[in-house]
């Protein structure tokens, strides 16, 4: 596999917040222009980990190929790197089946990564690092989230404090450099080339209190399906609850009830007010994306035509 040839076979992307439907329109699509999908989540890729990343079902996996789901285990590093290998992979193999890439997912950092490329330019500053560490032990992360907020807005907005690792990574890089994280990666966007030549990118849009609403519901549900049993599950199986993924949207809530830090009712209410939170910072790595092309998610007849008159 060639990572840095340009690619003209057809790429489609399909993107959105979560819970706002794109599963279900991913599967009329690749139906419809036979396509294969290309996960693009973040969370998908770790087995055992089904309820709480909202995956496919199996049945719905045997009807149209998946890829980049269920791929490592929950205790695995993985990285927007990793993601652009195996994407890259992914999508080659499509091609050689004659069929379309269908990405689709709400992981705009892999995304962004997978058409821009990632940049390489910005080294490592362990002096740096470990003085961040001391603060973030001293002072928590929310002192260090606002601080990162005064020198590099749009990257606060897209970090949530929770995140850590990037966290201090942004901060390292400000402190290192002098310039924000996100400029470094504007710069990188400017002097790239175009990775594919033939690509059409979709995002997926409603009214804000439709979406949340959808978030509620899908929350909900999550808890009705059974997020208690996986996590207990996944604990079960020696993975801790202070892993990097165990404290990840739903997974960080549960072992919480779990440890009785909440109950029940505070559990889902926290869980649906951080996943609207998620779906915020989820626009905000989109709105970065100037090729994409909005469209209401129940327009779907707006949404093949356009497809169509692209793929012809």
């Amino acid at each position: 596999m060639n990572t840095s040839r340009s690619i003209h076979d057809p790429v489609l992307v399909l993107i959105g917040p979560t819970a706002i439907g794109k599963t279900d329109l991913s599967l009329l699509l690749a139906e419809r222009f036979g396509c294969e999908i290309v996960s693009v989540d973040s969370m998908q890729v770790y087995k055992y980990m089904d309820i709480g990343t909202a995956k496919v079902s199996l049945d719905e996996r045997a009807q149209i190929p998946h890829h980049i789901i269920d791929v490592v285990d929950p205790d695995v590093e993985y990285d927007a790197a990793s993601f652009v290998h195996d994407a890259l992979g992914a999508i080659e193999q499509i091609h050689d089946r004659g069929r379309v890439p269908l990405l689709t997912g709400g992981t705009g950092l892999y995304l962004r990564a997978l058409i821009d490329g990632l940049s390489s330019g910005i080294g490592q500053f362990p002096e740096i690092r470990e003085q961040l560490q001391q603060r973030l032990a001293l002072d928590g992360a929310h002192v260090l989230h606002e601080e990162l907020g005064k020198y590099d807005r749009y990257s606060a907005e897209r970090i949530h404090e929770n995140d850590t690792h990037r966290l201090l990574r942004a901060l390292e890089i400000y402190q290192a450099t002098g310039k924000p994280w996100s400029e470094h990666i504007l710069e990188h966007q400017k002097q790239k080339t175009p990775r594919f030549s033939n690509i059409l990118q979709i995002g997926l849009t409603c009214e804000r209190d439709q979406l949340y609403r959808r978030i509620n519901q899908r929350t909900a549900l999550m808890l009705k399906n059974g997020l208690e049993d996986e996590v207990r599950g996944l604990i079960a199986r020696g993975y801790s609850p202070q892993l990097k993924t165990m404290q990840a949207i739903g997974y960080r809530h549960m072992n919480n009830y779990l440890e009785g830090i909440w109950n029940m009712e505070e559990t889902e209410r926290l869980l649906a007010r951080d996943t609207r939170r998620y779906a915020k910072r989820q626009y905000t790595w989109f709105a970065a994306i100037p090729e994409l092309e909005w469209f209401e998610v129940g327009d779907q007849t707006k949404i093949i035509e356009r497809i169509k008159k692209w793929i012809t």
